[in-house]
């Protein structure tokens, strides 16, 4: 169990990167961000900064030995590179939560070894194999790369057989997988961490609306629900179980009519989903993972408030005078300088009382 005034080291300086900083100064932590990337939003608040690539493994293991635990904040850090950090200090989550879910093929094999339901699914590796996973799963399906997309990134919606071939070209011809459509009441992910002592702690299920493939909003906890905790705190603690995960991470969902759960995608790390948690829970998500990879007790994950998160996207983020004089509104920006469309730039929670 780490001490107050102990080093946390952070892979990623991004804006989870910059939350779970904030978290972890509050419990008397100094975090230490490696990034390659020059005034990042998690160095701005952090107590120190190593700024040089990932594959630059010497400078990741001068960052590792000066810390006392190593973390990362998205997943997508090179798995050489979480190695290197892991040969210096604990590494929490360790590389295998990378080594599954980097891949989405090897993630939705993992899933269901667990024992865990997906939507029917395919891995494409050639053009010709498009046309053969169509026929088998049939149209409309959605045809994603296994590596690297996020955020509708590195996706097609195939809606006739017709145009698998094209879709994969203009993936550019990389491994895909393809997944049959699901008809589900709505998407939903499940917010929970394992410390190292192997308990587990769950958020409540929330209910979560896309736009052009980006979160818009999540509502907490997600309305009528109570009949699928027990399925969605099942699901998560096999995925942590199986991964033999330390931290946070969420899985998300489709909520389907007849009642079933079935996994779409595992996040190992603090997740967009789990947001709404800084101002209505006593322990927010980024502090339960700041817990978790020091070793210490996990906090209790029930909220005191109702709450709906809206992302701030893009010119969203414009409107912060209106929105810092809306009463109950909760505003966190993450200090990004210029406002792009579809880039993450801040979130909103309104709270309201629980049901």
């Amino acid at each position: 169990m780490l001490k107050p005034g102990s080093r946390i080291g952070i892979l990623g300086g991004g804006q989870l990167g910059r939350m779970l900083a904030m978290s972890a100064a509050r419990l008397g932590f100094d975090v230490h961000i490696f990034t390659p990337e020059d005034n990042s939003p998690a160095a701005r608040v952090a107590a120190a900064t190593m700024v040089a690539p990932y594959e630059d493994l010497h400078a990741v293991a001068r960052f590792a030995a000066g810390v006392d635990v190593v973390t990362y904040e998205f997943e997508n850090v090179p798995v050489a590179t979480a190695q290197a950090a892991a040969e210096h200090a604990p590494l929490r989550p360790g590389v295998k939560a990378l080594e599954v879910c980097q891949d989405r093929v090897t993630e939705k094999n993992f899933v269901n070894a667990a024992g865990l339901e997906t939507t029917l699914w395919r891995a494409i590796a050639l053009e010709d194999e498009a046309e053969t996973a169509i026929a088998a799963l049939g149209a409309p399906a959605i045809l994603k790369t296994c590596r690297l997309g996020y955020d509708g990134k590195g996706q097609q919606v195939i809606r006739e057989a017709s145009a698998a071939r094209e879709a994969f070209a203009a993936l550019g011809g990389v491994p895909c997988i393809l997944e049959a459509f699901a008809s589900f009441e709505r998407e939903v992910s499940v917010v929970a961490a394992r410390g190292v002592d192997g308990a587990v702690a769950a958020y409540p299920l929330v209910e979560n609306h896309h736009e052009g493939g980006i979160l818009r909003t999540t509502i907490a906890p997600a309305p009528g629900a109570d009949a699928l905790e027990s399925d969605a705190l099942r699901i998560a603690t096999g995925v942590l179980t199986g991964l033999d995960y330390v931290g946070v991470l969420a899985v998300e969902l489709f909520a389907m009519g007849d009642g079933r759960l079935l996994v779409n995608e595992v996040a190992p790390r603090v997740h967009n989903t789990g947001h709404w948690t800084m101002d209505a829970c006593q322990v927010s998500q980024f502090e339960q993972h700041i817990r978790a990879v020091a070793g210490w007790p996990l906090g209790d994950p029930s909220p005191h408030s109702a709450a709906r998160m809206e992302n701030l996207i893009g010119a969203d983020a414009l409107r912060w005078q209106a929105l810092a004089s809306e009463p109950g509104a909760c505003v966190h920006l993450y200090g990004k300088g210029e406002a792009r469309e579809g880039r993450k730039m801040g979130h909103v929670n309104r709270l309201s009382p629980l049901p």
